[in-house]
């Protein structure tokens, strides 16, 4: 950009060179003073470059060309994440929310927009991907992850707004290094065809999957292995995939109550019923490649004793 101001751009030759040092946390705090003066950083494939939060023309990336942090020291409290497919105004009101509960932690709010809405709709010290039209859920989703900086990373949907304290129940959840992701929406099943509501098993209140409206990893894991499969250019099914894949790597579901209230999913209601059945029977029969035959996974089997 050519009509970036300089102290802006001091502000990213001294990041650059602080992300060179490995100082991730000065260069935290260099991007979001950057974010404060309207501008933020997008870490691409050929460098760095500045662009405005607030102007009305975003050039849109490919999500492949969405650079990991990943590797990098975690270096804030929780990473909250959305895929913006329509609607932000619901993101909003859910950012609203947030910022209303998060009690001094460290937060990094991040957007995956496919949609073109001007990134100041978000308003301040949100990083905005601007993502190009007809990118897939899955892909959108993966794009955002990859920029995770907090050590606990909520997966969020704008139908979900915060009433209170979100983090602490989910942040004590995730100190068990047993736990790879938990969140208040709880779903199993006995024969991998029919999934229902459930409260959870034992005491710890173990489920086969969490749903997307709302989930939260550690860091490690979603880096490691819970990373969303890109094949699902549609939302559904895809929180059970990613969970199944997780917990066959060792971690355990659990369900965590939190305070939320749960509005209308625009997406379902948006789709044409057949072209939703469609779509919905299609992600399934992807998650049925990888989990079949998978019965040991199932905790109520387990706490049947018949898995």
């Amino acid at each position: 950009m050519t009509d970036v101001p300089d102290e802006v751009r001091a502000l990213a030759a001294e990041r650059d060179r602080r992300r060179a040092e490995k100082d991730f946390a000065a260069a935290d705090a260099l991007r979001d003073r950057i974010a404060e003066l309207g501008f933020t950083v997008v870490d691409a494939t050929d460098g760095p470059r500045l662009e405005s939060i607030r102007g009305s023309t975003v050039r849109p990336i490919r999500p492949a060309d969405v650079p990991s942090v990943l590797e990098e020291p975690d270096t804030l409290d929780a990473s909250v994440h959305w895929v913006v497919e329509g609607w932000p105004e619901d993101v909003v009101r859910a950012l609203h929310g947030f910022r209303g509960v998060a009690a001094g932690r460290r937060v990094q709010y991040v957007v995956a927009d496919v949609t073109e809405t001007d990134p100041a709709t978000y308003g301040d010290n949100v990083e905005v991907l601007a993502l190009e039209p007809g990118t897939g859920w899955g892909a959108a989703r993966n794009a955002g992850l990859r920029r995770s900086r907090g050590s606990t990373v909520l997966v969020m949907d704008g139908s979900v707004e915060p009433e209170g304290d979100v983090f602490g129940p989910l942040e004590r959840a995730l100190e068990d290094p047993s736990v790879g992701l938990c969140g208040p929406f709880g779903i199993s099943t006995n024969d991998l065809h029919e999934f229902h509501d459930s409260d959870g098993i034992g005491p710890d209140r173990e489920v086969d999957a969490i749903e997307g409206y709302l989930m939260a990893f550690r860091r490690d894991v979603i880096r490691d292995v819970g990373l969303f499969d890109e094949r699902f250019r549609w939302y559904r099914t895809a929180d059970i995939e990613c969970s199944f894949r997780i917990r066959d790597a060792g971690y355990r579901a659990v369900l965590v109550d939190v305070p939320v209230r749960r509005h209308e999913h625009r997406m379902y209601h948006a789709t044409p019923p057949a072209e939703r059945d469609r779509l919905s029977k299609r992600n399934y029969y992807r998650f049925l490649e990888g989990f079949r035959d998978r019965f040991d996974l199932l905790v109520e089997r387990r706490d049947r004793g018949d898995g």
